[in-house]
């Protein structure tokens, strides 16, 4: 397994090397302190895993990380940063796993081979944060695809408009707003629009009403 290490403390690079050169399987590609010389270094060496530090001076490692995720390589931030931001952070940006910089050398050669096996591998310490995410978030329980729909139906469009603003038929459309309004525990597409504002996804106006009733 091929490895850069993305810091910008010698000592720690240092540091993380003297590990990592000890054990069978693992080569060490190189070195970077700064995202460019990372992607320099990642286009040469094609590295299998990719240690970043998520604050690289007044560089971002998440930034790195979300313009190469597109390769075929993983991602581990290594970090002194226990805070729940940075966690989602990581998760958002693509990454692979995220270890505390006081971690075991035996914790971070195990993430290390879970990792280059595939494998996701999170500080035992933040499983709690992560396990919250799925049981406090409501949007974790929608695909993708139904994320989308949920967004068009925040800016009140009808089927066919939204059929045509993501490609799909009006047929699917409708099986994806049935099983939003089951996941979510909603009634109509007006709780849909409004729980989807509420969210900070599209931008939903209920229609004027007439003095008598209809809408304008």
């Amino acid at each position: 397994m091929k490895i850069v290490i993305v810091d910008d403390h010698p000592l720690v690079r240092k540091g993380l090397s003297a590990v990592l050169a000890k054990e069978d399987g693992i080569e060490l590609a190189g070195e970077a302190e700064t995202i460019q010389e990372a992607l320099a270094l990642i286009e040469t060496t094609k590295p299998d895993l990719v240690i970043v530090d998520i604050r690289l001076g007044g560089e971002s490692g998440y930034d790195l990380v979300r313009t190469i995720r597109h390769l075929p390589c993983y991602f581990m931030m290594l970090t002194s940063s226990a805070s729940e931001a940075d966690i989602r952070k990581a998760e958002e940006s693509g990454a692979d796993g995220y270890v505390l910089k006081d971690a075991p050398p035996e914790e971070l050669l195990l993430a290390v081979r879970m990792i280059g096996r595939g494998r996701k591998y999170f500080d035992q310490s933040f499983l709690d944060t992560l396990l919250r995410k799925e049981a406090d978030d409501p949007l974790e329980k929608l695909t993708p695809k139904e994320k989308e729909v949920l967004s068009a139906l925040g800016e009140g469009l009808s089927n066919g408009a939204l059929a045509k603003k993501l490609v799909i038929s009006e047929f699917t459309v409708k099986k994806h707003v049935s099983r939003i309004f089951q996941k979510l525990n909603l009634n109509d597409r007006t709780q849909a629009a409004l729980f989807a504002q509420a969210q900070g996804m599209g931008d939903y106006s209920p229609p004027d009403k007439r003095a008598d009733g209809s809408s304008v």
